[in-house]
């Protein structure tokens, strides 16, 4: 085979590799962030008293609600 073949090939693969693994890796941190959300109920009660505000269960599940839905829809 001619030397530009191989070359041809060899960048081809190439291209191909990193293609696939951006990909790849897009999926893994979108499972990882789904089953592993960055923050927990517990952590942004926390937040909130360090801000210093009180936080009632309400606006809790709204702020978590708002979380899911940005997670969701990106």
């Amino acid at each position: 085979m001619a030397t530009w073949i191989w070359i041809l090939i060899v960048v081809l693969a190439l291209i191909l590799g990193l293609v696939g693994g951006f990909y790849g890796a897009r999926r893994y941190m979108e499972k990882y962030l789904k089953e592993n959300p960055p923050f927990s109920e517990d952590q942004l009660r926390q937040l909130m008293i360090q801000m210093g505000q009180k936080p009632s269960q309400k606006k809790l599940n709204q702020m978590m609600h708002s979380m899911q839905n940005q997670t969701g829809k990106n």
